[in-house]
């Protein structure tokens, strides 16, 4: 295995953006056939990807599961990368409430962000790049947590007066996903 091979990370668990019980219509297998397919993102990575599911298994939105290289229980296989174009609108209407959950259960890991961004320019901050933080939010972020590091989204919510961390974070994800960012704070480029 080369070295770049061996860098490479994969996501273990990843959460369900939709169900589709009958596949994704596609050119290269007949209509009979219906592979039950899942739309996820990745947990560590925000990767998106589709899944083909085990015969008899069956999942819901939001649901976690285990899509790593062990034995899955519910998943086939990875049928491969997507982009946020070929997400199903129902895929697309979960992404934000899905990202949201996903923030939340990782709280300290997005605690992390807001207490040791830096400048990715000379003339623009990491935190710039969050929907709805300029300068001034920016600075305030800065302030504060040089005084004492944030301990929770509640604290960075009192103590700078940023409404939603975890949405401002989710917002920033599918940006990330949906355009072509230049600059990436939280995924990975396909």
């Amino acid at each position: 295995m080369s070295d770049a091979a061996s860098l490479k990370k994969y996501e273990e668990y990843a959460y369900v953006l939709d169900y589709l019980p009958y596949g994704r219509a596609s050119g290269d297998r007949p209509r009979h056939v219906a592979i039950p397919t899942v739309q996820v993102i990745g947990e560590s990575y925000f990767t998106l990807l589709e899944a083909e599911l085990k015969p008899g298994a069956a999942t819901s939105t939001h649901e976690r599961i285990y899509i790593g290289k062990d034995r899955r229980e519910k998943v086939n296989r990875i049928m491969g990368r997507i982009n946020y174009e070929e997400l199903t609108a129902t895929a697309k209407a979960e992404l934000q409430p899905v990202l949201e959950e996903l923030i939340k259960n990782q709280e300290f890991r997005f605690l992390d962000f807001f207490n040791n961004a830096q400048a990715v320019t000379p003339r623009m901050h990491a935190l710039e790049l969050l929907p709805g933080i300029g300068k001034k939010s920016m600075w305030q972020i800065v302030n504060e947590r040089e005084r004492k590091p944030f301990v929770s989204f509640e604290d960075i919510r009192e103590r700078t007066g940023i409404s939603d961390p975890t949405k401002i974070i989710a917002r920033r994800i599918v940006e990330e996903l949906s355009e072509e960012a230049k600059y990436r704070l939280f995924t990975r480029t396909m």
